[in-house]
């Protein structure tokens, strides 16, 4: 369980990562929206993992590669928002959210079930 120290700093980043990517999106992956659904700091907030969701991406994978591959810029652009309200940058994790993905596979599942069930 997350601390409010945690959870305050993880919305900030959340906040402040948000802003970025709607800004420079379309220089890191054109004709596509990036989405951060969740963000979870380790208790020294050294680390932050962030979860991401792509709209309008043909290639996921592709698309959080990209991500990472901009990470050290990503993470400057962050340190130069938020320098005054802490004290130091964190490690960004850039990850893939799938819940979507689960959320699909579970509706077909059930669906599936219930036409059994019906037959």
């Amino acid at each position: 369980m997350e601390s409010k120290r945690q959870q305050k700093f993880s919305r900030l980043i959340q906040k402040e990562l948000s802003e970025i990517f709607q800004r420079e999106s379309n220089s890191l992956l054109p004709q596509s929206m990036i989405t951060i659904t969740k963000v979870r700091a380790t208790p020294d907030l050294g680390i932050v993992r962030i979860f991401l969701s792509f709209f309008n991406s043909p290639d996921h994978v592709l698309a959080i590669n990209t991500i990472n591959a901009h990470n050290s810029e990503i993470r400057y652009n962050l340190g130069k928002r938020i320098k005054d309200q802490v004290r130091g940058v964190p490690q960004l994790e850039f990850f893939m959210d799938d819940t979507n993905e689960y959320v699909d596979k579970m509706d077909k599942i059930f669906k599936q079930i219930n036409k059994e069930g019906e037959s």
